[in-house]
C-alpha cells in the first residue's frame, strides 16, 4: 500500500511540477491522479498533499509499531524511506509553485 502511495504522489507532483512549469494542466499529465471530472492545478495540489501526509502518518506508525515490537525493522526503513521520499516530493512542489508564482508577479502587464 505504501508503495502504491509513494507512486501517486510521486506522479502527482511530477504533474504538478509541469503545471507549473507550462502554467498549465493537460488532461493527459492528471488522468493517473484524477478521480473527479474537474481537472485543474487546485485538485493536483490536494491530491499531493492528501498523498504526502498520508505517506508520513504510515511512516509514523510503522515507527511506533517498531517501538512496540509489532513491525520488523525492514518494514519499518521502507515506510520511513517512503515517507522521506513523499516529504521532498511536497516541499519541491511547494518550491516550484513559489517560483512560478514570483515569475508572475514580475511580468509586466
Amino acid at each position: 500500500m505504501l508503495e502504491a502511495i509513494s507512486s501517486t504522489a510521486i506522479s502527482a507532483g511530477q504533474a504538478a511540477g509541469r503545471a507549473t512549469e507550462t502554467l498549465a494542466v493537460s488532461p493527459a499529465a492528471t488522468t493517473a491522479i484524477q478521480t473527479s471530472d474537474d481537472v485543474g492545478f487546485e485538485s493536483v495540489m490536494k491530491q499531493v498533499t492528501s498523498d504526502a501526509i498520508g505517506t508520513l502518518k504510515a511512516g509514523e506508525a510503522a515507527s511506533i509499531s517498531a517501538v512496540q515490537g509489532k513491525e520488523s525493522t525492514r518494514r519499518v526503513v521502507e515506510a520511513l524511506m517512503s515517507a522521506e521520499q513523499a516529504l521532498q516530493t511536497a516541499v519541491a512542489v511547494r518550491d516550484k509553485v513559489v517560483q512560478a508564482y514570483q515569475e508572475v508577479v514580475r511580468m509586466s502587464i
